[in-house]
């Protein structure tokens, strides 16, 4: 009977201090845009922002989405496109613009073109803030719409379960 009677407390305490190392730093939710069709899991609660950017000569209206995990920066950027812009002229544009802000060079790239969706696919080197990065990203025009989700920081700081988790979420309604 004495086993019984410390096997309660002893597992409660083993449950407790479980629960404890659970505690994500990567806690998981499902973003849903109010302003583009989109949805996708960010590890931690998101924060946006519009602002004006430009392309070469194109001006446009950016929502940017993010959030940052221990200097990981996840984020999802979306704009319409102005009519008769090529997709994929843009998409290149914004890539070349990403790689110039971090001085990166291309590590892989992959392009892919349906008759309704453009993409870019890409990994890069660079440094931020004097420190080696590393950004990863999609770049995705449909619909007059361009979406750019990238990861961006320290090579040792990106996991591959959640830069899958993160890239392979993304779903454009």
């Amino acid at each position: 009977m004495i086993y019984r009677s410390t096997l309660a407390p002893m597992l409660a305490l083993v449950l407790a201090a479980t629960l404890a190392g659970c505690s994500p730093k990567y806690d998981w939710r499902d973003y849903r845009s109010k302003d583009a069709p989109y949805s996708i899991l960010f590890p931690g609660k998101p924060a946006s922002q519009t602002r004006s950017v430009t392309l070469d000569t194109l001006q446009l209206e950016m929502t940017m989405t993010a959030v940052e995990i221990d200097g990981v920066v996840f984020a999802v950027g979306s704009a319409r496109l102005p009519d008769g812009a090529s997709a994929m002229t843009v998409l290149q544009t914004m890539q070349s613009a990403l790689l110039r802000n971090i001085g990166a060079t291309l590590r892989s790239n992959k392009d892919s073109s349906t008759g309704l969706q453009s993409m870019l696919e890409f990994e890069a080197d660079g440094s931020q803030q004097g420190q080696p990065a590393r950004l990863i990203g999609k770049l995705i025009a449909r619909d007059q719409r361009i979406y750019q989700v990238i990861i961006l920081g320290r090579a040792q700081s990106l996991a591959a379960e959640q830069i899958d988790t993160y890239l392979t979420s993304f779903k454009l309604n």
